[in-house]
């Protein structure tokens, strides 16, 4: 899919053109869910969750043979306001990390046989501090959605969505804070682990760049390219495309539902085909998860970002199809069943 500088007109025409989940597919499966040699309903939530794979699919038997993690990596300028336990030299460290194989996300794709990309976003360019300026000029923000959108290009068939960028939890709360109303404290966490005076710093961060764009924060978009980041803007292209691909996705945390959240506002049926890998210990994740209507597989109390919740989330949706796909029926196993 090419959508290189696509506009954002035409990103809100695309959005609204999406189709929904097939029918026919989610019919069949459940249809053939019943005849599986188990107890109706057995499998609790692996089978609502094959449901959904086979119907944003669009195949009765759904596969997955070429899941993939893609971690999009970005850089924020208002991490000079003191927002983070980190600096911002970490970013680089961490590609390095991903590229070696070292960090967490390497050893969960191999665990699960899970491919990985990571798409370095101008790792060395922060974007605009957004207590000062928009984080994006709009140009820049849809040419980064259209970016996004052609990260899937090569073909996956469960889009595993990851973040990495020091800061970037300040300008998630600030998306959520845009969208959702509120006292900016409510959608701020401690991130990497700040102490008090750096969530001090935080909300005090979300309270300047809100006061600052609170004319433009109507439009999701502008709430984007003003709050954000290149990595949020390039997910919300990675969502945007898997949902015209028919190709389902399981969201990250905190950062990644960001994108999500903006996609939502736009057109809440944009999301249909996401699965919530997991809770963020990040304390808003839970309320924007149920303002998204999005139940997470799993609650580990994970926030370490790099999509490794998505990641450990995709082996449980790898083991719904499976058992899906590869049960015997009643009629096939001979297995006698009560009328």
């Amino acid at each position: 899919m090419s959508a290189s500088g696509l506009p954002f007109d035409d990103i809100r025409v695309l959005i609204h053109s999406c189709q929904g989940p097939d029918e026919a597919a989610y019919a069949a499966v459940k249809a053939r869910e019943d005849q599986l040699i188990k107890p109706r309903g057995a499998l609790g939530r692996l089978e609502s969750i094959a449901a959904h794979v086979a119907a944003w699919q669009g195949k009765a038997m759904p596969r997955i043979n070429r899941p993939m993690v893609a971690i999009f990596a970005g850089s924020h300028g208002v991490t000079a306001k003191g927002v983070s336990a980190f600096p911002s030299d970490v970013n680089r460290a961490m590609l390095a990390s991903f590229s070696a194989g070292h960090a967490a996300i390497n050893q969960l794709c191999k665990s699960f046989d899970l491919g990985l990309k990571v798409f370095d976003l101008a790792i060395d360019l922060p974007t605009g501090d957004i207590t000062e300026g928009p984080a994006l000029e709009e140009a820049a923000c849809a040419a980064t959605i259209g970016f996004g959108m052609e990260a899937i290009a090569n073909g996956t068939d469960l889009l595993c969505l990851g973040e990495m960028g020091i800061g970037n939890t300040t300008p998630a709360a600030a998306i959520y804070a845009a969208l959702y109303g509120g006292k900016a404290g409510e959608w701020v966490g401690r991130g990497t682990g700040v102490d008090d005076k750096g969530y001090a710093r935080k909300v005090a961060a979300v309270e300047a760049a809100l006061a600052l764009h609170r004319d433009h924060l109507g439009d999701p978009l502008e709430v984007l390219r003003r709050l954000g980041g290149r990595e949020i803007a390039a997910m919300v292209g990675a969502i945007l495309a898997a949902r015209v691909e028919r190709v389902p996705v399981i969201l990250d945390g905190y950062v990644v539902t960001a994108a999500a959240a903006i996609l939502h506002a736009i057109e809440p049926s944009s999301i249909a085909h996401c699965l919530a890998g997991h809770c963020s210990a990040e304390g808003a994740h839970a309320r924007v998860l149920e303002k998204l209507g999005l139940q997470p597989i799993l609650d580990l109390g994970l926030r370490l970002g790099e999509g490794s919740g998505a990641a450990l989330a995709a082996s449980i949706v790898k083991a719904a199809v499976a058992c899906h796909t590869g049960m015997a029926t009643f009629s096939e196993a001979a297995v006698p069943t009560l009328n």
